[in-house]
């Protein structure tokens, strides 16, 4: 495992790891809203496992997250931060991309999306159109009047790298700003969205599912009975359906 660095248009450092595969082709995994490379411990288990099976595989931490540069988080900013990471894996010698992403990443994937290298998606608890939360639930009212105030909210969290967040007010309305007919009809290659039916799950997979049909007819939905958002309960069958996939159409 390689430690890496590298850096966006607007000259942010980006912080990740390498793991070397054997058949030329690379994984490149995105993190989910408030989260870092690790994914709490998914992605460190799903990237060993495409290892062995031959992949090469990169996962980083977007701006703001993890080891990464300090920024305020905004869909816009990690886009551009997956951009990166793909010119940063061309300039590799990879020609031959996939991208995995999970919750919030997944929404990255699909608008960082380039049909001339990634060959195929693998997104779990998709975000894949409009999406309308009740931030009251997830912040405090300190936090709230913060953003009113300053349009930025702080958000401490605990992470070996930084013990706190800065979240824009625009990347709170990037959830429900999203035309889904645009987003997914600009999608050329085969593309696997797994999704549980608990939770914030019964939300996001019945929107997945009206999508489905502006996606490519090899595409498909997967949905795990009983799991929540995170899938941690649920990992042995994500990896399952992950690789199986990857087999298949990578």
């Amino acid at each position: 495992m390689e430690d890496i660095s590298f850096y966006n248009n607007s000259g942010l450092r980006l912080s990740g790891v390498l793991q070397k595969g054997t058949n030329g082709k690379l994984v490149i995994m995105c993190h989910g809203f408030r989260s870092n490379r690790s994914s709490n411990g998914r992605f460190d288990r799903f990237a060993a496992t495409f290892q062995q099976m031959g992949y090469s595989v990169l996962r980083f931490d977007f701006g703001g997250c993890g080891n990464s540069e300090d920024r305020p988080l905004t869909l816009s900013g990690e886009v551009m931060d997956l951009t990166a990471a793909i010119n940063y894996s061309l300039g590799l010698g990879f020609e031959k991309i996939a991208l995995y992403g999970h919750s919030l990443g997944a929404r990255v994937c699909l608008e960082a999306y380039n049909s001339s290298y990634v060959k195929t998606l693998l997104l779990t608890g998709a975000g894949t159109g409009p999406v309308r939360y009740d931030w009251t639930e997830e912040f405090s009212p300190p936090q709230l009047k913060e953003l009113s105030a300053t349009g930025l909210l702080t958000l401490p969290v605990e992470d070996p790298y930084r013990s706190e967040l800065k979240i824009a007010r625009q990347m709170l309305l990037d959830f429900e700003q999203c035309d889904q007919q645009q987003l997914l009809s600009k999608i050329t290659c085969p593309t696997l969205i797994v999704h549980g039916d608990q939770g914030e799950e019964k939300i996001l997979m019945p929107l997945t599912k009206k999508g489905m049909k502006w996606l490519p007819e090899n595409s498909k939905l997967e949905i795990i009975k009983g799991a929540q958002h995170s899938f941690m309960e649920h990992l042995n069958e994500v990896e399952t359906i992950t690789c199986g996939w990857l087999k298949k159409h990578f």
